[in-house]
């Protein structure tokens, strides 16, 4: 792990302005967080003279962070991930288990000489291994026949210009609760939550009401509203506004593509800036530039580039419960790795793909909004000349291998998305002060005080979907 990579961007790791400068102390602290000598790092970064643990303090913290989020993540003894896979398949032999380590179907570290499995693996080991391919079948299907449903459903409705049809009006709710004494009573707390943006599927976006004085951000791609409060001894803090907008189904078919392709514009700013190597999630190693051109292999149209790569990520890398975004140094280097990702996981690695081979391609994310499936999403999209920009879900696309929907996310999305990110790792606005939760994508909030961020299980955040009202089109 070169957990460097991590502050190749002050942006990335904490959303201040730091030095963008690595220390030299920092060459050392990251090959001992890499061999999982967690221990000797934190002693390392503690004998530091006084005047460089201040000047580094940030810095110094969100190392120290990593490794406490790595240590949440990997909790499950060698003995109780054994007992546990043994509850529900006694017949589990050492060599299988060892196999299923070898071939990581569960992920498993090192750290300070003890091994510790991941938190999520023995969930995944269900989704990934073989042995258990059958019990998931009947699963994907319904998946598919629901994903086909709301294709069919849209497909009554006629497009407009910009090929978007199927107009519907949404009302949401977002509510994040901060535990009681999280922080000292009299503390202010500073929240961030997501808001969506306007795009050429999204339109008439209008806050409704909230609970609190909020303001909008400004220039940053994680579109968000900022709320401050007081905290008050004994009692969570609420924060809650409801909000609505309008969105569409867009898709373009590979044929009308085909048809409207140009030749790229490589002096444009469009092509320079969504093709460029972009650490420490959108990198063009070459690794990835090797995969890239084996996956193509003699192809040289890029939509049809572009469509053996979304094809290749949704047949060889199913889904499975991501660690920590944080803690990964390179996204698409690791999901090759591991053979498995989950929705962020896989989009960064088609950006990085299809960037290695020239073709423009950028992340966009919030929360998929379907009735009982509300949850965080990522996805991509992807630049094609004489046609502009279209959406791309290759987590999605998993579902619809071998089907008549195959191709469908390779250039199109249903209704039920709230798009409230345009890319990764950004400031947020207002400044954030401390390293974020999630250093990479946003969607549950943010939280902090004077005092440092509140991860997670400090506070809980929700999304409720009011109403889905069709729009006179």
């Amino acid at each position: 792990m070169n957990v460097r990579l991590l502050f190749a961007s002050a942006k990335a790791c904490t959303g201040i302005m730091c030095s963008a400068v690595t220390p030299q102390w920092q060459d050392s602290v990251d090959k001992l967080i890499a061999h999982g000598e967690f221990a000797k790092a934190e002693k390392l970064m503690k004998s530091l003279p006084s005047k460089e643990r201040k000047n580094d303090a940030v810095r110094i913290d969100s190392l120290k962070t990593i490794m406490q989020r790595i240590r949440n993540d990997f909790t499950i003894t060698p003995e109780q991930g054994c007992k546990m896979i043994r509850e529900r398949m006694p017949s589990a032999t050492d060599s299988q288990i060892e196999n299923w380590k070898n071939t990581q179907k569960l992920e498993v570290m090192n750290i300070d000489g003890q091994e510790w499995w991941f938190r999520k693996s023995i969930r995944n080991l269900w989704l990934l291994a073989d042995e258990f391919a059958e019990e998931h079948a009947a699963d994907k299907n319904e998946s598919y026949d629901v994903r086909r449903k709301y294709f069919l459903d849209a497909m009554k409705s006629c497009p407009d210009a910009n090929n978007v049809r199927n107009w519907t009006h949404v009302n949401l709710t977002f509510t994040l609760d901060v535990d009681a004494d999280a922080v000292p009573a009299g503390e202010k707390l500073r929240v961030w939550m997501p808001f969506p943006y306007e795009n050429v599927r999204q339109r008439n976006i209008k806050m409704e009401s909230s609970n609190r004085d909020f303001v909008y951000s400004e220039g940053s791609k994680h579109h968000t509203v900022y709320m401050e409060a007081i905290a008050e001894k004994g009692k969570p803090t609420h924060f809650e506004y409801t909000f609505s907008y309008e969105v569409g189904e867009r898709h373009i078919s590979k044929q009308d593509m085909l048809a409207l392709l140009e030749p790229y514009n490589k002096n444009s700013e469009t092509y320079k800036r969504f093709t460029m190597n972009e650490p420490p999630h959108m990198t063009i190693s070459d690794a990835i530039s090797k995969k890239a051109k084996e996956i193509v292999g003699d192809e040289t149209n890029p939509i049809e580039q572009a469509s053996k790569i979304y094809m290749w990520i949704s047949r060889s890398f199913p889904w499975a419960g991501a660690r920590e975004y944080s803690t990964i140094p390179n996204m698409a280097d690791y999901v090759v790795s591991i053979g498995h990702g989950d929705c962020g996981q896989v989009a960064l690695l088609y950006i990085s793909l299809c960037r290695s081979l020239g073709i423009p391609a950028r992340w966009e994310s919030g929360w998929f909004t379907a009735p009982g499936e509300v949850g965080w999403h990522d996805w991509a999209e992807t630049y094609f000349e004489g046609i502009g920009w279209v959406s791309t879900d290759p987590s999605f696309g998993r579902n619809a291998v071998d089907t008549p929907m195959a191709d469908y996310y390779t250039s199109g999305l249903d209704i039920y998305r709230l798009a409230t990110n345009e890319t990764i790792g950004d400031v947020l606005s207002p400044a954030k002060t401390f390293i974020r939760s999630e250093t990479v994508d946003f969607q549950a909030g943010e939280v902090e005080w004077k005092g440092g961020n509140l991860f997670y299980d400090k506070w809980d955040s929700n999304l409720k979907v009011n109403s889905y009202d069709k729009c006179n089109q």
